[in-house]
C-alpha cells in the first residue's frame, strides 16, 4: 500500500524558500529527464527535482519530507543499471549534482575529502597528478558520481587487485532521513570503536541517508602497465584459464572476459576502432599488469602467456603503445553501450567464485536455449563477475514479460548454487529485488528491513528498492 503523500503547494513553497526558485525544477521535460537512469527503458518522473548545495539545505528538505510523508530519491549522475535512482512513487528527486567539489587531497596521509557529485574520473585524474591512486573504475567512470559509487559499492576492472569502493571509504558525512547531520566514523586506517556504520552506508542505495562528504584512502600510483589481449576458440577455455593465473602467484590489475559478440558489437559501435578477429575465435581475455618494475611485469606477462597456451589460446596481442592500450580499454568499456544501442535488453550482474566461472557461463547459455533468449556475456573474470546482457531480439512481448523472469531466476539460482550471489557491483535497486529471496532467508531479509527502519522510521528514503 502506498502510504506516501503528494507534494502540496505549501511544501513546494518551503523548498523554494530553502533552495531558491532556480533549484526547484517542475517542468515536464525536466521531470522526464530526471525520471530515468541507464536501466533498460524505464522512466518514473518525480513531482519535483530539488538541487541542494549544502548539508544544511538537505537537512531542511528531509525534515519537511519526513513530516509530510513525501518520498525522496537521492540521485547522482543517473548512470545506474539497477533502477536504484528511479522515483517510482513520485515525490522528490534529490539531485546531488551541485555537490561537485574536491575539498582536500591530503598527500601526507594519503587521503582525500570529496563531495558526492564529483565525477569518478575527474577525481582519479586529480589524485594521479599528485602521484596517488584511487583504483575503483566503473565502466561509466567518465560520467558517474562518487556518491553513486558509494550507494552501490561500485567496482570495475581494477577490483580484482585493488578491491571495490568499500575498501577505500574511511568516513562519511551523512544527513539522516530525520534531518540530523552525522559523521559515521573517523579518518583513520584502523577503527574498532563501535559498529562500523561507515560500511553500513556503503551499498545501502540511498535508503539510510544522504551522503554529503566522503573521506577516501588513497595509495601510491603504479607507474608502469602491460596490457595483453588473449584470444580463444572456446569461451569456456578462456574462463578456465583465469584461476590458473592466480594459482601461479600472479595478480593482474585487471582480467576481463569478452565473448565474440561483445567485441563484434563494440567494434561496430565505437568509431576509430578496428581489429581483425579470426572466424573461429569465440572469446578474449583482456589482461593488465601494473607496478613500478617493467622487467618484473614483463616476466609475469611471459608466465601468463605460457599458462594461456595450456588452455588453447591463440596468438596473444601485446599493446606496444599507450594508444593501443587505450583503444583496447575503450573497446572493453563501451560494450554495455554497444549492446544497448543494438536492442532492448536486460543486464544481469552475476558473480561467483572465479573458479566456477566456466560453469556459470555454460549455465547461462543453456538457460538461454531453454527460454529462447540470446545473451552477450562479458565482465570481470578475475573476480568471477559476469555481466549477462539478455537481448530481446525476436522474443515476443509475452515471452519477454512472462517467460524471461523465469529464466533470470534460474540464472540467479545457478549463481547461488555455485557459491555466488545476484549482484557484484550494480546493486539491487528496483529490477533485482524480486530475486532477493534466492540469496537471503526470511530472517536475513527481515533484519535488513529492520535496520532500514531504524534509520528511516517513515520509510521516505528511496522507497520500493532492494526489498519487496
Amino acid at each position: 500500500m502506498n502510504i506516501f503523500k503528494s507534494i502540496t503547494g505549501e511544501s513546494e513553497k518551503e523548498f523554494i524558500k530553502i533552495l531558491g526558485v532556480n533549484n526547484v525544477l517542475s517542468g515536464k521535460d525536466q521531470l522526464h529527464e530526471y525520471g530515468h537512469d541507464e536501466t533498460e527503458d524505464l522512466n518514473f518522473p518525480p513531482e519535483l527535482v530539488l538541487k541542494p548545495r549544502t548539508p544544511e539545505e538537505i537537512s531542511a528538505i528531509l525534515k519537511i519530507c519526513n513530516r509530510e510523508k513525501i518520498p525522496v530519491t537521492p540521485r547522482g549522475a543517473g548512470t545506474g543499471l539497477s533502477g536504484a535512482a528511479l522515483p517510482i512513487y513520485g515525490g522528490v528527486i534529490l539531485s546531488m549534482e551541485r555537490f561537485n567539489t574536491i575539498l582536500q587531497i591530503d598527500e601526507r596521509n594519503l587521503q582525500a575529502t570529496v563531495e558526492p557529485g564529483v565525477i569518478n574520473e575527474v577525481f582519479r585524474q586529480e589524485v594521479e597528478s599528485k602521484g596517488l591512486f584511487y583504483p575503483p573504475d566503473p565502466a561509466s567512470k567518465g560520467s558517474c558520481f562518487l556518491g553513486g559509487n558509494i550507494a552501490l559499492s561500485s567496482g570495475g576492472p581494477k577490483a580484482v587487485k585493488y578491491g571495490t569502493t568499500k575498501e577505500y571509504v574511511l568516513n562519511l558525512e551523512v544527513v539522516l532521513p530525520t534531518g540530523e547531520i552525522i559523521w559515521t566514523g573517523a579518518n583513520v586506517l584502523k577503527n574498532s570503536t563501535g559498529f562500523n556504520l561507515t560500511q553500513l552506508f556503503v551499498g545501502s542505495e540511498g535508503m539510510l541517508g544522504v551522503v554529503t562528504k566522503i573521506v577516501f584512502r588513497l595509495i601510491p600510483l603504479p607507474q608502469k602497465t602491460v596490457v595483453m589481449l588473449v584470444p580463444f576458440a572456446s569461451a569456456e577455455k578462456a574462463c578456465e584459464s583465469v584461476s590458473a593465473v592466480f594459482k601461479a602467484g600472479i595478480v593482474p590489475s585487471a582480467m576481463e572476459f569478452m565473448e565474440r559478440d561483445a567485441i563484434d558489437w563494440a567494434l561496430k559501435y565505437v568509431s576509430g576502432l578496428s581489429m581483425e578477429i579470426a572466424p573461429h575465435v569465440q572469446a578474449h581475455l583482456l589482461i593488465e599488469l601494473d607496478g613500478n618494475d617493467l622487467d618484473a611485469l614483463m616476466n609475469d606477462a611471459e608466465k601468463i602467456s605460457v599458462i594461456m597456451q595450456e588452455f588453447e589460446s591463440e596468438e596473444i596481442l601485446f599493446a606496444d603503445t599507450e594508444e593501443q592500450k587505450q583503444n583496447l580499454w575503450r573497446m572493453r568499456r563501451c560494450i554495455g553501450e554497444a549492446v544497448k544501442s543494438h536492442s532492448v535488453y536486460k543486464e544481469e550482474d552475476t558473480v561467483v567464485m572465479r573458479a566456477e566461472l566456466p560453469r556459470l557461463l555454460k549455465g547461462v547459455k543453456d538457460i538461454g536455449k531453454k527460454y529462447g533468449f540470446q545473451s552477450v556475456c562479458y565482465g570481470h573474470a578475475g573476480d568471477g563477475n559476469l555481466h549477462v546482457n539478455i537481448i530481446k531480439g525476436n522474443m515476443s512481448e509475452k515471452a519477454w514479460n512472462e517467460q524471461l523472469p523465469l529464466g533470470i531466476r534460474e540464472i540467479f539460482e545457478l549463481c547461488k548454487k555455485l557459491g555466488g550471489t545476484i549482484s557484484g557491483e550494480h546493486g539491487i535497486g528496483l529490477v533485482q529485488k524480486d530475486y532477493m529471496d534466492i540469496v537471503f532467508s526470511d530472517k536475513l531479509l527481515t533484519l535488513q528491513k529492520e535496520i532500514r527502519d531504524v534509520f528511516d522510521p517513515n520509510g521516505i528514503m528511496n522507497p520500493g528498492k532492494m526489498f519487496n
